[in-house]
């Protein structure tokens, strides 16, 4: 046996240690996957051989590969093995690949259960300790419920190093076997006031990951947390603490009024920015829960503010990152008392860390104010032209849209310097994603504020002069589509629609990208043709009218060979239509060649001109007026969900065919035939043929091509078809940056201050006492004067009948793991809600049983006891419980005596019988009871 072991040992001098694996890994750089395998190779050899010390190392490999990206769930039993070494070395470098390895769902984990218990009842702590951290990686269900009494027990060592640990390990006990919670819920309570601190913390930090998702159920622990927050010097325990008590606060606002004085204590005295930060945090959410009439809030918010301006104002990043998101916390709550500092927020707008500009963005989103706003949007626009950077300009564009379209534009008071800007904004050319929200906005402007249309279309008609005049970008090539609309929509002045149809027609000639918008420039044309043919008819002013329809007529002409199959059509429409109308108006005018072989109409002998009591009111015999009753009527917004809320027909089965097999008999019938007066007569039958997948894939080919080369067939639109077509023009990166010097919105922020100046002048000079309520700000902004009063704004939209104005769809709830934690905690436990531990009480090492002596006192036991029990269930808290109470009846009567006697034997025999259950196991465990 001795020659065995050392020659076991000599061979151990040359196996490769996990030194020579990295260092080999190293050399062999070029062949890596190769040297690799060869070491797996080696390590399933060293893995099948008895010596302990040899699985150990070829274990640690495993560990490293495993880091490295290599599947070492074969070596799961092995692994296992190296675990339940009585050497801690050895023990050390088992839990640790088990770590890394295992998982919840491992099935060989079921072997393990005894031997984990023998090692967190061990008489060395670290070996105790190092179970408990292993498994806190991989423990399952099954482990959580056999192994909670164990875990709980060494919440009561005389060590606090396992204190801290087990209270630790409680945690992922309770996310995997919530029921734990309950019976555990009263010793994690006493760890709150344990003597070592660092239990102390440990305890905090369990109660404060539990209450993160439920704090309601740890309401009852406030005067413990509060007498902590007192007393504590520890920074990150008193930051978690603080935490917590801002999730406890808005269940009781009561608990909010003493936690200001404490809180401002800490804010005055700290001087680390972290437990500021949190404070802070805390003292919002403090202030928010209790009532508005607290006094001394004011004071609270003012200190709050003076504290994180100095954290943005520091040099550090992330100091200043999250002195704006606290910022913005309190801006939901006071926004006046943030609205002071509005110039340090714009500061930040030029910081070089993009992540701080657009939370300054996201902060000036809610200090907007019907009386800043202008400001705000002319300094964001002239922050607009200096920036640098794509991604940061489409950023400013959305935030400054999304500033001043919130809340139905209830920040809006003057919606033609809205327009305004929406028109600069588009002259900037960003992206045309953003030129598609631009558009969205001038046709929302335009259905909602009534006053503004006029305004809107004068606008959109200089959209559309300048994008025939010269080729639009991406932006403009989108917000053309809605320029068109509203001008043809809304626009009742008769210069404007005059001036307008020439360019109209134009933007529909120009090419690129701006399919979208060309076809519907056709149509807009029209619309404005209408109109002023109606007006032209009601004034008598024929010549006026023949002038608008040739003119249209010699724009419509290159459209006719659009390659734009939707533009060619509607061209043609248009020219047939127009043509008509001007057959019916003045039958000699003169027509083009190719427009007089569009149409010819013969007036059947009627007259042009239809007199009544000696006054012409038509030279069209009311075609104009039907001409013009194509497009009466306001188009009204739909409300974003009126699609989904539509409710389908009783009648509709959407199961059904709506037609029958087009090759049936059925519908070859005779009847069919006779009825078909049109149509040609269909043939008997198709002959049914069954082609390969190469005949197939040939026909498919055959007919891609035939498709290609149609030049009548609509081809895919998609951005890659006019991609090459399409190549943006790259930029001149000048050194100054270019600047407009004045801007058309400007003009009205100028008048608004001149109102305001003059308003000033004919306020009196004394001083009335208000007597009326606070208000909010903005309703304090409505008793502006006539200049600047903001119009009507519709809201809402159209819906069908019988539904509402929204329903916010339900969010579906995920799997969380601490909603089975929701539990009541002030309730008594039930007898079935005791934890229960087999009393398996094994010898001390030191002694010596032998197998056939356990036999024999197990052959007496039987005689005795009519019933032998293997296994005994005793509550937790009876087994907790036991000693204190035999130490307070130790001067009992002659009865309790007895009765401890006969436990006592009870307690004995349950010592033999559970060593000799574990006799027959590899690992035996010895539990602490």
């Amino acid at each position: 046996m001795a020659l065995k072991k050392v020659k076991g040992n000599f061979e151990r001098m040359f196996d490769k240690n996990l030194t020579d694996l990295v260092r080999g890994i190293r050399n062999n750089k070029d062949n890596e996957a190769k040297y690799i395998a060869q070491c797996m190779e080696e390590i399933k050899v060293e893995l099948r051989q008895d010596n302990i010390g040899v699985k150990a190392n070829a274990v640690a490999k495993l560990t490293y590969l495993q880091m490295l990206g290599y599947d070492i769930s074969w070596a799961i039993f092995n692994i296992i093995e190296v675990m339940s070494s009585n050497k801690f070395t050895f023990k050390r470098i088992g839990y640790l690949a088990a770590s890394q390895s295992f998982h919840a769902d491992s099935e060989l984990l079921m072997l393990t259960t005894n031997m984990i218990r023998k090692d967190l009842n061990a008489q060395n702590q670290y070996e105790a300790g190092l179970a408990l951290s292993g498994l806190s990686c991989f423990i399952s269900h099954d482990l959580a419920r056999d192994l909670a009494n164990d875990i709980m027990t060494l919440m009561s060592s005389t060590k606090p190093y396992l204190r801290m640990k087990a209270v630790l390990m409680m945690y992922k006990v309770f996310l995997r076997y919530p029921e734990a919670l309950r019976p555990a819920f009263p010793k994690l309570k006493e760890k709150l006031e344990d003597p070592d601190p660092g239990v102390q913390s440990a305890a905090v930090n369990v109660v404060c990951e539990l209450a993160r998702k439920n704090p309601k159920n740890y309401l009852s622990l406030a005067p413990v947390f509060f007498k902590l927050m007192t007393t504590s010097t520890n920074n990150w325990m008193l930051i978690k603490i603080i935490k917590l008590f801002g999730a406890l606060t808005p269940l009781e606002p009561r608990l909010g009024k003493k936690l200001i004085e404490p809180l401002t204590n800490l804010i005055h005295s700290t001087s680390a920015m972290s437990l500021l930060y949190e404070c802070i945090n805390t003292v919002i959410a403090v202030l928010i829960s209790i009532s508005s009439g607290m006094p001394g809030h004011t004071a609270s918010v003012q200190l709050c503010v003076q504290k994180l301006r100095i954290l943005i104002e520091d040099s550090d990043q992330n100091l200043k990152y999250l002195g704006l998101l606290a910022m913005s916390r309190i801006l939901k709550s006071h926004p006046k008392s943030v609205h002071a500092h509005k110039d340090l927020v714009l500061a930040c707008l030029d910081d070089k860390d993009e992540s701080i500009r657009l939370r300054a963005l996201g902060l000036l989103y809610g200090m907007v104010s019907k009386k800043n706003l202008m400001e705000i949007v002319k300094k964001l626009m002239a922050h607009m032209e200096r920036a640098e950077g794509t991604l940061y300009r489409d950023e400013l564009l959305t935030r400054m849209i999304e500033i001043c379209a919130q809340n139905n534009y209830q920040h809006v008071v003057d919606f033609e310097w809205y327009v305004t800007v929406l028109a600069e904004l588009t002259e900037m050319e960003t992206s045309s994603k953003h030129g598609c929200m631009i558009a969205s906005q001038l046709t929302e402007v335009g259905a909602r504020v009534a006053d503004v249309r006029a305004f809107a279309a004068r606008e959109c008609s200089a959209m559309c002069a300048r994008a025939a005049a010269t080729p639009p970008g991406p932006a403009s090539r989108e917000v053309l589509y809605a320029a068109a609309y509203v001008l043809s929509e809304y626009s009742t002045e008769e210069s404007v629609m005059r001036e307008s149809i020439s360019s109209v027609l134009g933007c529909a000639r120009t090419g690129g990208g701006t399919m979208r918008a060309r076809a519907v420039c056709v149509h807009a044309a029209i619309k404005l043709i209408a109109k002023l043919l109606l007006l032209y008819e009601q004034r008598g002013e024929r010549d006026s009218a023949v002038d608008v329809i040739q003119e249209a007529l010699s724009n419509l002409k290159p459209l006719l060979c659009s390659e734009d199959m939707e533009v060619q059509e509607r061209a043609h429409n248009a020219t047939a239509l127009l043509t008509l109308v001007l057959k019916r108006i003045d039958p000699t005018a003169d027509l083009h060649e190719t427009v007089d072989t569009l149409v010819e109409h013969d007036s059947n002998g009627m007259t042009n001109d239809v007199e009544l009591n000696g006054e012409t009111i038509s030279f069209s015999n009311g075609l104009l007026e039907e001409f013009a009753s194509l497009f009466e009527g306001e188009l009204k917004p739909v409300a974003p969900k009126a699609q989904k809320k539509v409710p389908m027909p009783a009648d509709l089965d959407l199961s059904q065919w709506l037609s029958h097999e087009r090759w049936s008999s059925d519908s070859s019938s005779s009847e069919d035939e006779c009825s078909a007066v049109f149509t040609v007569p269909q043939p008997d039958a198709r002959p049914v043929t069954h082609l390969t997948q190469d005949e197939l894939e040939m026909l498919r080919e055959a007919r891609r091509q035939e498709q290609a080369n149609n030049p009548h067939y609509l081809k895919d639109d998609s951005p890659r078809s006019y991609q090459q077509d399409d190549i943006p023009i790259a930029e001149i990166a000048l050194e100054v940056p270019l600047q407009v010097q004045s801007k058309r919105s400007d003009k009205y922020l100028v008048l608004r201050e001149s109102s305001k100046k003059t308003k000033k002048e004919k306020r009196p000079t004394k001083k009335r006492k208000s007597k009326q309520k606070h208000t909010t700000e903005s309703d304090s902004d409505d008793g502006e004067t006539a200049l600047t009063r903001r119009p009507e704004v519709e809201a809402g939209g159209e819906l069908p009948e019988g539904a509402a104005l929204s329903d916010e769809d339900t969010q579906p709830t995920g799997s969380d793991p601490h909603r089975a934690l929701d539990l009541d905690l002030d309730v008594p436990l039930r007898d079935e809600e005791l934890l229960v531990t087999r009393v398996k009480q094994y010898p001390a090492p030191g002694e010596k049983v032998t197998l056939e002596k356990a036999k024999k006192e197990k052959r007496t036991e039987k005689k005795k006891r009519s019933k032998p029990k293997t296994e005994d269930l005793i509550p937790i808290t009876d087994v907790n419980n036991a000693k204190d109470k035999t130490d307070k009846h130790k001067t009992k009567t002659k009865k309790d005596k007895d009765s401890k006697k006969k436990k006592s034997k009870k307690d004995k025999h349950g010592t033999k019988l559970g060593y000799e259950e574990a006799l027959g196991i590899s690992t035996p465990s010895k539990e602490v009871i």
